[in-house]
């Protein structure tokens, strides 16, 4: 038997999504639920001595997290293999009735992708990481990848009696009902919904054998552009934006249609594409982050007048968070109606209350 480690790594056990928190009796053997922590997924492979720290795609993010290389050595009892979620946290004032408090940051969070060492080193002080635990793969000579998670999560309980900040073990619950209460008052610490998992199942590495709930919400936004498909032809994807005051501020793109339509919505959005003088179309220059590497983040502008509706899970400060999805065209809306104000937003939680 070959254990898992840095040489021999583990693809992840994925989830798929589903509407709802799911009934415990739903799934064969029941289920129990954890917070879905919106970080970045971390695979730990501890040697006794060496610490690796690999990514959901198998990437190593070792050297980005220095102090948290540092703690799993300093803490972690014995040679293992973890997964669990790295996050960063930052102090909030407002957290409802238990102010001051934490709520996850995803922005500092991505930051800590960089490639100079100095930066990287700068930043593990100024936005240090935590890591939360929850799921146990080996522990000395034993795999246990073959172990129902209940028994996975007794031994990871066991281990976890050594950690203490940065390194949490996450809570889990039976009861349903807890469940979808974490699912509504995680949200305000910046959580990002409730995983059920499998009581009798092994780990299944690449297989989506856990369900995750999230947030979805919808919105009425305004298309302020578009981009080119990578095919070279019809519309890959639309920008959107919100009106702030007279202002219109970009919040995101929606992008997933089929070959037909992105034809189609070229011909559909001609009228709203912004010319210059001569009557040649403007070419806007959309922002570049190290994530668009050397993508190209041009696209063509259009007036805000055309209104759609889009489902969205949550917002990070004043964006969505992910890709949002295409719902419908509202021409009952003026655009000018797409404000901030009609955005839901959760009731703050502090984050140290989910961490306990």
């Amino acid at each position: 038997m070959t254990l898992p480690s840095a040489e021999n790594p583990v693809q992840p056990m994925l989830a798929k999504a589903v509407t709802s928190v799911p009934e415990p009796d739903s799934v064969e053997g029941g289920l129990r639920y954890e917070p879905k922590w919106d970080g970045f997924r971390g695979l730990v492979y501890f040697d006794g001595t060496d610490v690796e720290i690999g990514s959901r795609g198998s990437k190593m993010l070792t050297r980005y997290f220095p102090e948290l290389v540092a703690a799993f050595a300093e803490q972690l009892p014995g040679p293992c293999v973890l997964d669990g979620e790295i996050i960063v946290r930052r102090p909030t004032d407002d957290t409802g009735d238990n102010a001051p408090g934490e709520r996850l940051d995803w922005e500092a969070l991505s930051q800590r992708i960089h490639p100079a060492a100095s930066r990287v080193e700068q930043l593990s002080v100024a936005t240090p990481a935590a890591f939360v635990a929850f799921d146990l793969l080996r522990f000395e000579d034993r795999d246990l990848t073959d172990l129902p998670f209940d028994d996975r999560r007794a031994a990871l309980e066991t281990l976890a009696e050594s950690l203490a900040d940065p390194l949490f073990l996450s809570q889990t619950t039976l009861d349903v009902d807890e469940a979808r209460r974490w699912l509504e008052q995680f949200e305000g610490a910046g959580l990002d919904g409730v995983v059920a998992k499998p009581r009798t199942a092994p780990y299944a590495p690449g297989k989506r054998t856990m369900l995750k709930a999230k947030h979805h919400r919808t919105a009425d936004v305004v298309a302020i552009g578009y981009r080119v498909h990578k095919s070279g032809s019809g519309v890959g994807s639309l920008l959107l934006g919100l009106f702030d005051g007279d202002e219109v501020r970009q919040v995101g793109g929606v992008s997933a249609f089929s070959d037909v339509r992105r034809q189609e919505l070229v011909a559909e959005l001609e009228p709203l594409v912004v010319r210059d003088a001569d009557g040649r179309p403007v070419v806007g220059q959309g922002e570049r982050s190290r994530f668009s590497s050397g993508r190209d983040t041009t696209f063509v502008p259009l007036r805000p007048e055309r209104v759609l509706e889009v489902r969205y899970d949550q917002m990070e400060g004043d964006r969505f968070r992910h890709t949002v999805q295409f719902e419908r065209w509202r021409p009952d809306r003026f655009a000018s109606s797409c404000t901030f104000d009609q955005l839901e937003v959760p009731a703050a939680y502090d984050l140290g209350r989910v961490l306990q």
